[in-house]
């Protein structure tokens, strides 16, 4: 595969650096998720989250970075797209902005759960219902956030600049047209999830978003090695 000099290309800058920050944000999404989750949804989860404190900082950093990284791709992939399509380019980031700041969001309730798992503890356990009661309604916000408001804001996003790239061949046609398909699908499994069809995050919801994990990943490798047309 031949690359191209970041000088011979305006983009090639941009988009290099776009294709990172897609790399950095699955990356770091998926780890926080995979430790942080099982200890957000265990029954006893205010018993545990204090006992695993360092689990919990590094999977609301991870989330953070997460974020930043959401953000950045928008801000890294507009001056590409302001030069075909100026609206779609300022709404494409505006989305991932927002979706950034939700991932953001999602950090910090984690930290909130988790200095109340501290005097849930303080308060003898079991008995503190008050805290069941708090840590159960942060948690349904949280999941709120993270299953539908994010993920929405995430697909809303990529369906614009997804547009542009197929609509003028920045990277071939048929990646673009994965990129719609794929995140098409899981606009799909959030409305599923969100009118409660199925579960968040369950079986269904995760085969469906595979389509676009996997083309988000190739599309990023594309941006680092190739750029995107002149």
């Amino acid at each position: 595969m031949k690359t191209e000099n970041i000088t011979d290309n305006p983009f090639r800058l941009n988009a290099a650096i776009a294709g990172v920050l897609f790399i950095i944000g699955t990356a770091s999404g998926v780890l926080s998720a995979a430790i942080g989750k099982p200890l957000v949804d265990a029954p006893d989860y205010l018993g545990k989250l204090a006992s695993n404190e360092g689990t919990i900082l590094l999977a609301s950093l991870l989330q953070f970075i997460m974020g930043v990284s959401c953000a950045g791709i928008g801000l890294a992939l507009y001056p590409i797209l302001k030069k075909y399509a100026e609206g779609r380019a300022i709404a494409s980031v505006g989305f991932r902005i927002i979706e950034g700041v939700l991932e953001i969001l999602g950090a910090v309730a984690l930290i909130v759960l988790l200095a109340l798992s501290r005097e849930f503890l303080k308060e003898g356990g079991p008995d503190a219902s008050f805290f069941q009661t708090a840590g159960s309604v942060i948690k349904g916000g949280t999941a709120w956030i993270n299953n539908v408001a994010t993920l929405l804001s995430w697909c809303i996003g990529a369906l614009l600049y997804y547009s542009v790239f197929y609509r003028y061949r920045l990277v071939p046609r048929w990646i673009s047209l994965w990129g719609l398909l794929g995140i098409s699908l899981t606009i799909v499994s959030c409305f599923t999830v969100m009118f409660g069809v199925i579960p968040a995050f369950g079986t269904v919801q995760v085969v469906s978003n595979l389509p676009i994990a996997l083309q988000e990943m190739f599309f990023a490798v594309w941006l680092i090695a190739k750029g995107v047309k002149k």
